[in-house]
């Protein structure tokens, strides 16, 4: 065999060898984050007694390349405090979890704008029977807060208290915790919020001057859990930050070229996936990708943010309760 002929068979080895390795990491990181991802079933857990599904007339025109019918969305931020990160970020060892946060996000059909409604966990609410996890189900609970529905019967129980207070069917859940919102920001690269005034948080550990500050993950989980060192102390100041907070994570995600950037695109989606739990209608790579690529122009301008309309509960000064009729008016517009 000549030189040429031994350098060009090298040379195409050294070639085979490449692909296969660099298929076989491409199937690992495929596997990997798809093995991040935590589900629940809500749909065989709740059943049939649930608010009825929108009937939807496809449009002739319509692509059927990715899905474009309106969505909404239970988004829950757990303060679940399992594992040593979730401990350590949560500042403390406290049992069980709640929903920290709760927004329902509407996905308008053609997916070119959205409504986020933030729920006060402060809301008392009527809590239906759910089942538990473990078995059995849960009684009818009369003004209860409506973050306890998440800590008695976990995610099904949340999205029957969402559904049941809203008459909105839920298309889907999406949980994040502690560690995995701190990760996402730092992968990322941080994230630029703009605050109205000074905030001054010892339960959050965070204190900064009003003006625009770039944050790490954990500055930013901090912000997004603050609540005594702004406005009145009420959940209704920390909705507002939290609301902001969400509009910067989606401009700073616009501003990044992640297709172009294969190794930082898979830390994000390490990120995302690390900390997420979802029904099972998304609890693989490949239908987060999809519902992803179908908003991928939507921007944080087309975002309109609200929060429930609420007013002071006439049992406890120190809770609301859904003002009415314009909940019900907000409710009705995402149906």
């Amino acid at each position: 065999m000549g030189r040429r002929s031994r350098a060009l068979r090298i040379a195409g080895l050294a070639l085979a060898g490449a692909l296969v390795l660099g298929v076989g990491s491409a199937g690992w990181a495929y596997w990997h984050l798809n093995d991040n991802i935590k589900s629940v079933d809500i749909d065989n857990a709740l059943g049939d007694n649930r608010p009825a599904k929108p009937v939807v007339t496809p449009s002739p025109s319509a692509s059927a390349a990715l899905p474009g019918e309106a969505l909404n969305i239970l988004v829950l931020g757990s303060d679940s405090r399992s594992g040593e990160e979730n401990r350590r970020l949560g500042g403390g060892d406290s049992s069980g979890a709640r929903s920290d946060t709760a927004m329902v996000v509407h996905l308008d059909a053609g997916r070119t704008s959205a409504t986020m409604v933030s729920i006060p966990r402060d809301t008392l609410v009527t809590r239906p029977s759910c089942p538990r996890p473990s078995g059995g189900s849960t009684a009818v609970a009369h003004h209860s807060m409506f973050n306890d529905a998440y800590a008695v019967g976990g995610p099904a129980c949340a999205v029957k208290t969402v559904e049941s207070m809203t008459g909105v069917r839920m298309d889907h859940y999406i949980e994040i915790d502690f560690s995995g919102f701190a990760k996402l920001v730092d992968a990322l690269g941080g994230v630029t919020v703009t605050t109205d005034e000074d905030i001054a948080d010892d339960d959050s550990h965070l204190h900064l001057k009003a003006g625009t500050h770039h944050l790490d993950g954990t500055r930013a989980l901090a912000l997004a859990r603050t609540r005594h060192g702004i406005g009145d102390g009420s959940d209704l100041g920390r909705i507002g930050l939290q609301q902001k907070l969400v509009k910067a994570l989606l401009d700073q995600i616009a501003a990044q070229d992640l297709l172009t950037d294969p190794a930082k695109l898979y830390r994000v989606a390490d990120a995302v996936t690390a900390g997420l739990t979802t029904d099972t209608g998304l609890d693989s790579l490949g239908e987060l990708t999809r519902l992803g690529q179908s908003v991928q122009g939507l921007s944080a301008s087309a975002v309109r943010t609200v929060t429930m309309p609420v007013v002071r509960a006439p049992s406890d000064p120190n809770r609301v309760v859904a003002e009415e009729p314009e909940a019900r008016k907000l409710w009705e517009s995402l149906r």
